[in-house]
């Protein structure tokens, strides 16, 4: 595990977990939240593994660590802009893991290491503004209100509008993980 605090970890995306991150990635809940209107085979999914393991984004296997042992809880990824030192943000967590904080530590570790490792100055993420679970666990880990893109999305079949939401560096209170370690 490459960062961790008390309930949750982070830790390398894994090729060996791709049939459990297409699993949660078919919830019905997650393709709401993301506005995806179809599901993908498992075939597609493994294939497009692959690529992302080389790829140039950041992404990380989000561990639930309030059990007996560390047990893979969801993805982070960060899609950087390196040429602007600023990444967008996206997160996943399996349906089990949903309401027990580990949506907000996980967003703070991911800061944590976005700031202070990848020396980015700013993460951004769009979020479905229905989805006010998620935008309360953004907002928690220090994410802000950047705008609004008027009907951009749907939700249970409506349109609605996403929501633009950032973090700087200057503003991230932390508790940073990362300063502890050096």
């Amino acid at each position: 595990m490459w960062l961790r605090d008390d309930t949750c970890g982070l830790g390398p995306y894994r090729a060996d977990l791709v049939e459990t991150y297409w699993r949660w990635e078919q919830d019905p809940a997650l393709l709401i939240g993301y506005g995806r209107q179809q599901p993908e085979s498992l075939e597609a999914r493994t294939e497009g593994m692959d690529h992302q393991l080389r790829g140039d984004n950041i992404r990380f296997t989000i561990y639930d660590l309030t059990g007996d042992a560390p047990a893979p809880a969801g993805v982070a990824t960060l899609l950087p802009d390196l040429a602007v030192r600023t990444a967008e943000y996206v997160v996943m967590l399996a349906p089990e893991r949903r309401g027990k904080g580990l949506g907000t530590a996980a967003t703070r570790l991911v800061l944590d290491y976005a700031f202070h490792i990848s020396n980015l100055r700013m993460v951004w993420l769009k979020v479905l503004a229905p989805n006010s679970p998620a935008v309360g666990a953004y907002r928690k880990a220090g994410f802000r209100a950047a705008g609004t893109v008027r009907q951009a999305g749907y939700w249970l079949g409506r349109v609605c509008d996403e929501l633009v939401m950032d973090a700087l560096v200057q503003e991230f209170e932390g508790p940073s993980v990362v300063k502890r370690l050096v």
